[in-house]
């Protein structure tokens, strides 16, 4: 278990210092300093952050209903075990709920906000963005908006709930520069099959882009996660 130490002020109030360990400890999550399955008590993890347990317990309670982590009355906290399998079965609901959204925007009236779609992917590739971080954001924002423009606000509520918890993978497919560039020409063909209006061949490209997604996050995390695990852990 690597962390980085939080520096907090003295006087900082303590809703923003439950904030800010929260952010910590997800980033530490993210990053693979705290890996699946590490194991630390509220005490620890309040020395590391320079707190004292109430913000730390307030900040991993949040977390545990994310679902990224676990707590047990005898072993204390725990981080969640990577379960891909679950993981799978999300992505599944994923494509079946989008597949269903292009399908019934091919259906409709141009919704308005694939206007702001296209001014995102559409554009030359000297005018894409590079930044990982930040195109994992707009690729968040581009599927969530296309169940969002069929209207159904169910299937939106529940898409963004997928969105919340597969964000802790999601994100590992844009550490390579290749899966950015492809994140680009691929929203780029979806759009336009869209406005195309062609139904099947649109839901069949959405399925094979999240397919490939699925595969290279797979891929990535294993090989992220192996070498994790090489280095000295730091307690």
């Amino acid at each position: 278990m690597k962390l980085i130490k939080n520096d907090k002020t003295p006087s900082e109030p303590r809703q923003n210092l439950t904030e800010r360990i929260y952010q910590q400890i997800k980033q530490d999550i993210f990053n693979f300093r705290l890996l699946p399955g590490d194991r630390f008590s509220e005490n620890e993890m309040a020395e590391r952050m320079t707190a004292s347990r109430t913000p730390v317990r307030e900040a991993l309670t949040r977390l545990q209903r994310e679902g990224f982590v676990e707590v047990s009355f005898r072993s204390g906290w725990q981080v969640k075990p990577f379960d891909f399998r679950q993981f799978e079965q999300l992505y599944d609901v994923r494509i079946v709920l989008e597949m269903a959204a292009v399908k019934r925007l091919c259906e409709m009236e141009p919704a308005p906000n694939l206007e702001d779609l296209k001014r995102i992917w559409l554009v030359a590739p000297e005018d894409r963005l590079e930044d990982g971080p930040s195109v994992c954001a707009l690729d968040e924002r581009f599927h969530e908006q296309l169940v969002e423009a069929t209207g159904n606000l169910e299937m939106a509520r529940i898409h963004h709930d997928l969105t919340e918890r597969l964000r802790i993978v999601r994100r590992i497919d844009f550490t390579k520069r290749f899966r950015i560039e492809a994140t680009y020409e691929e929203h780029a063909k979806i759009l336009r099959t869209i406005i195309e209006r062609r139904s099947e061949d649109v839901q069949l490209l959405l399925k094979t882009h999240i397919e490939a997604s699925k595969a290279e996050v797979r891929r990535i995390t294993l090989h992220m996660l192996y070498e994790a695990q090489q280095q000295t852990p730091d307690v």
